[in-house]
């Protein structure tokens, strides 16, 4: 007998009476989606390059990828914004980067509607809508999505991803982390990894195994209710972690150099009918070395950095197909709608000579060819945080030119594989038509049925800005929904119209050719020039990789494409037009808790993200912990900020009280107490004292003298020759009690607990301090 259902809301259709005989139940109707309808997952890969998996000509093995590819559709004019959170919020809203807040990364948002980095809860996610429709939504991997200000236990959470429409998620909030030590939040609170590297924990293996547990979680319970989940990796973005052995699978294939990649890679993707027949490869980037000009060592670090990010692919690739295989085993594959996409082309953040400790290049340290060198079998393991040369970038951007961070197309340029076998019948061909992120979710709205709504949770909804591609799933010759779309990113603008670009690149065509460095910034008199000569123009139906400027022979076309730009700037709040990459971080924004003189922390809390941790860098400051140590042997970590590529931890090992400065993996400085700690209640402390002054240009924070106190009293002291000049260790803020992550200092394993009681801990940081908030911004940029 069915039940007599209503939908909430309305009126109440049984009956009823005095007693229970003469009524009639009926009961609210429970949130079911549409009989059959499919599931959808997003799988977002993170710096990823137009030329660097497999179905698009590249060498290195992405088998799974492929196939998925083999059961769809890859689509070879797809766009994004790029820089990661930006597209992002595209994936997710269907609206464009500055309609969401999001001009650039949080970190360095201003207070203009188009980049005030909060996205409005208009512009509602795909996950809400979903989640309406009677879905299990699931977020998985990297978020940075959520205020930078906002990413503590303070919160707010309304735009954590519990608060956008998943009911579920697992991965890391910022822009990046490390693959083996990784800062991990579960719904809204932190988490450790269940293992250690040596136990053979990496970051994507969790992820995946975390997807597939979320997915049979509710599929054993309903298998008739479909998921939306938003699966995304920490790969491909630095530091490139993987397994030695997946690496050494591309032993000696990069040996010819970045310049034989791209040939090759660009005749096979003429060969796949990726790309068109007579497209013209770009040129040989002036900002990038000639490989046969490079020493035979250089060479032969460049080729290792290669093979490592080869072998993190084909790995990443290889956990993917497990998800997929999970699909498949339960019957789920066949009815998933799947999209695959990069959120931004191939990264430079290596620079030209790549990096083992990304850290150093943070923190304007040179990196030594020498040390590196020495490193070359460790690159990939936990030791490193490691990025290849700019090199490898250009050529994964293959066939355009440059890099993610401009709008030319290697910056926005991206893979997008498409399947949905129960839902499309071709198979495996090549699509041409125009689009951009923003598109995805309108597709996905079209493929199943669903109208946006009006309103979310009561807040009325903006216009969805993209085009859906239903229409070219069956039809390759579909014409394009997507005729306009506008592009900028720190001032480096383009605008696509009807087959045809016109970019301005800034600070331009390269760094070498303009002289200028990234982050320059754009005066009003300045753009005015730039708009009347900074304009180049493409025919993207006849030149698919931008190599012959059209500027002066179709003047007209281009001052026409020109205004367009203006108003689709006027219209999706673009202006103004800030290409500051690092002033920007002195901006004052709204704080949950200003900055404050002395900060009081407690044991057994959640990590402070180094966004809300006290800045300990190049001030006076100091530590005093309440502890009270056993009767045995004390050991453990106090306080600690910071990981294994640059950090301070304040430590007892042996019974010594022990403070140690990691000057970003080159050096490491410890001053030791002369006497073992007394037993019982005491206060333990170390202040820092500045003797000089930074030198911020050559990677150098202001040296020190370190005083050691129980009680006051001072037990030991040393003086630290230089210290971290610009920023802590990647991977880590402040922990109290143990050392979670990558370990601070090499003379102990994580997390190294405390093995006494904790009662409070005190940071004080009245001192002056000496601050750089060019090279704080520019770190931040790097990092999404």
């Amino acid at each position: 007998m069915s039940l007599n259902e209503y939908k909430p809301g309305s009126a109440f259709p049984g009956v009823i009476g005095r007693t229970a005989d003469v009524s009639s139940p009926a009961w609210p109707m429970p949130n079911r989606a549409r009989e059959g309808a499919p599931n959808v997952l997003y799988i977002v890969l993170d710096d990823t390059g137009f030329g660097q998996l497999g179905c698009y000509g590249s060498p290195i093995r992405t088998p799974n990828l492929d196939a998925l590819a083999g059961d769809g559709l890859v689509y070879n004019n797809m766009h994004t914004t790029a820089l990661c959170s930006p597209s992002r919020s595209c994936m997710l809203t269907g609206r464009n980067h500055h309609s969401n807040g999001l001009a650039c990364i949080t970190e360095g948002s201003m207070g203009f509607p188009g980049s005030n980095g909060y996205i409005p809860f208009e512009n509602g996610f795909l996950s809400e809508i979903l989640l309406a429709q009677g879905y299990n939504t699931y977020a998985v991997g990297k978020w940075h999505l959520t205020p930078a200000e906002a990413t503590s236990a303070a919160g707010p959470y309304d735009r954590w991803p519990l608060g956008r429409g998943f009911e579920r998620y697992y991965g890391f909030m910022l822009g990046d982390t490390h693959q083996y030590y990784p800062e991990l939040v579960r719904d809204n609170s932190q988490t450790e990894p269940e293992k250690t590297p040596e136990e053979g924990y990496h970051l994507t293996v969790d992820l995946v195994e975390k997807a597939k547990g979320m997915i049979a979680d509710a599929k054993q319970v309903a298998p008739n209710k479909p998921f939306f989940m938003y699966f995304c990796t920490g790969a491909m973005h630095a530091p490139h972690h993987v397994p030695q052995e997946w690496a050494d699978k591309y032993k000696g294939q990069f040996d010819d150099g970045w310049d034989a990649y791209r040939q090759k890679v660009f005749a096979r993707q003429k060969e796949l009918g990726i790309i068109p027949a007579d497209t013209v490869l770009s040129r040989h980037d002036p900002d990038v070395q000639e490989w046969d000009a490079l020493s035979a060592d250089e060479r032969r670090l460049y080729a290792r950095m290669m093979e490592v990010f080869a072998g993190f692919l084909e790995h990443t690739d290889h956990y993917i197909g497990e998800l997929i295989a999970f699909l498949k085993e339960m019957g789920e594959y066949e009815n998933t709608l799947i999209m695959v996409i990069s959120d931004n082309g191939a990264s430079s953040e290596g620079g030209p000579s790549g990096s083992v400790n990304e850290n150093k290049f943070f923190n304007n340290v040179p990196d030594s060819l020498e040390q590196n060198l020495a490193a070359i079998d460790d690159i990939g393991g936990p030791k490193y945080f490691n990025h290849y040369p700019w090199g490898w970038t250009y050529a994964g951007n293959t066939p355009f030119r440059r890099w993610k961070r401009e709008t030319y197309r290697g910056g926005v340029s991206d893979p997008f594989i498409l399947s949905w076998p129960k839902g499309i019948k071709a198979r495996g061909e090549v699509r041409t038509q125009y689009a951009h992120a923003i598109d995805m979710v309108p597709t996905v709205l079209d493929a199943l049925g669903i109208e946006a709504p009006t309103s979310i949770r009561g807040v009325t909804q903006s216009p969805i800005e993209g085009f859906s591609l239903a229409s070219s799933f069956d039809d390759a010759n579909a014409p394009s929904a997507h005729i306009t779309q506008y592009f900028e990113m720190f001032g480096h603008r383009s605008i696509y119209h009807d087959g045809w670009r016109a970019v301005c690149p800034w600070p331009g065509t390269s760094f070498v050719e303009s002289g200028i460095g990234f982050g320059a910034p754009i005066s009003y008199d300045k753009l005015t020039e730039l708009d009347a000569r900074g304009w180049e123009l493409y025919n993207i139906n006849e030149d698919f990789a931008e190599t012959n400027n059209l500027a002066e022979t179709e003047r007209d076309r281009l001052i026409a494409m020109i205004g367009m730009w203006y108003v689709e700037a006027g219209k999706y709040n673009v202006l103004p037009i800030d290409s500051r990459g690092t002033q920007r971080f002195a901006v004052e924004r709204p704080q949950i808790a200003a900055d404050r003189q002395r900060y009081e922390y407690f044991a057994g809390t959640q990590m402070v993200p180094s966004n809300a941790a006290p800045r300990l860098l190049n001030v006076h400051h100091s530590v005093s912990v309440d502890a009270v140590t056993p009767s045995g042997n004390t050991e453990g970590v106090l306080f600690a900020y910071g990981g294994n590529d640059g950090g301070i931890s304040f430590y007892v090992k042996d019974g010594k009280l022990i403070y140690g400065h990691n000057y970003v993996a080159d050096s490491h400085f410890r001053v030791e107490a002369s006497q073992p700690l007394p037993a019982g209640r005491h206060i333990f402390s170390f202040e820092f004292e500045p003797t000089g002054k930074p030198d911020f240009s050559k990677g150098k924070g202001t040296p020190g003298k370190i005083t050691l106190l129980v009680d006051g009293k001072p037990i030991g002291e040393g003086n630290l020759p230089v210290t971290i000049p610009l920023v802590m260790g990647l991977g880590g803020g402040v922990t109290i009690g143990a050392d979670t992550g990558s370990p601070t200092m090499p003379d102990y394993e994580p997390p190294f607990r405390f093995n006494g009681t904790i009662n409070k801990v005190w940071v004080d940081v009245s001192g002056d301090r000496v601050e750089d908030y060019e090279e704080r911004m520019r770190i931040y940029l790097a990092r999404q």
